[in-house]
């Protein structure tokens, strides 16, 4: 599913490397790079989306595509495993330009390749980053949002609230393995109300835990929600994302021009590259 996307208006391939890295919460780090580089990223805020690239585990470098267009995915497949980079997509959790960062958070979830690596890196390490742009792009006519994602939209979701007009005014669905994962630190205008949701803990602790995005979307399905005309933003696991929308205009009558819905990723299946 391809959103509609606010594109940077130049861009490049940016090689940095990591300053540190933090841990959030138990399902959550941050890692930070840094790099004179940074100077050729347009900080867009809201949910600007990259391309990280890092390498594989046995690499002794990054190589980076050489083409700052789209050709850069077929030669990166072209390019052989051995040599070829891990790339996923992240959002931009913080850019703090005027020291040259980036913050990019990761959910921990999984063996993955990301989750594998933002567990062993360590300062000095390289990574690489293609900007990508923005889909949050909220219609003036919206009297007021939905946010919903899993854990893996959390940053996202996050970084747009950050960023948010006082003025906001938007019910929030965010799913995360356990509570122990809940953000005391939150920061979003007065209108905003908040839903977190655990897939495990003392209240179901005994039962597996559902598939990522199953509790945000029954979440949203029980949900009256507020009268007037909203705009819907939601990400994370492909089901979350079509299922929603496919409620939203089924079930409640709201115009699929006021819905961006992103799958980041697929339950069972790996991301290419």
């Amino acid at each position: 599913m391809l959103p509609k996307v606010r594109s940077p208006e130049t861009r490049r391939m940016i090689t940095l490397e990591v300053s540190r890295t933090t841990r959030v919460t138990p399902g959550f780090a941050t890692v930070t790079l840094s790099g004179r580089e940074l100077e050729h990223l347009t900080p867009m805020g809201f949910d600007q989306a990259v391309r990280l690239f890092f390498p594989r585990e046995g690499q002794d470098a990054l190589r980076m595509p050489s083409f700052s267009n789209e050709a850069w995915m077929a030669e990166l497949l072209l390019t052989p495993k051995a040599r070829r980079p891990w790339v996923r997509n992240f959002t931009i959790r913080r850019a703090r330009p005027e020291v040259g960062e980036v913050d990019i958070e990761f959910a921990l979830h999984g063996d993955g390749p990301a989750s594998a690596w933002a567990r062993r890196v360590r300062p000095g390490d390289p990574a690489g980053i293609f900007d990508m742009g923005v889909s949050y792009l909220p219609p003036a006519h919206a009297e007021w949002q939905l946010l919903v994602g899993d854990d893996s939209a959390v940053p996202a979701i996050l970084a747009i609230l950050e960023d948010a007009p006082a003025s906001l005014v938007a019910e929030v669905y965010l799913e995360v393995p356990g509570p122990e994962d809940f953000r005391t630190d939150l920061t979003a205008p007065e209108g905003v109300r908040v839903h977190w949701l655990a897939r495990t803990g003392e209240a179901n602790r005994s039962a597996a835990a559902p598939r990522p995005g199953r509790l945000a979307l029954e979440a949203v399905r029980a949900s009256p929600l507020r009268p007037g005309r909203f705009y819907t933003w939601v990400a994370g696991e492909s089901g979350l994302a079509t299922g929603l929308r496919r409620h939203l205009v089924h079930d409640r009558a709201v115009p699929k021009a006021d819905i961006a819905f992103i799958g980041y990723w697929r339950h069972g299946r790996s991301s290419p590259g």
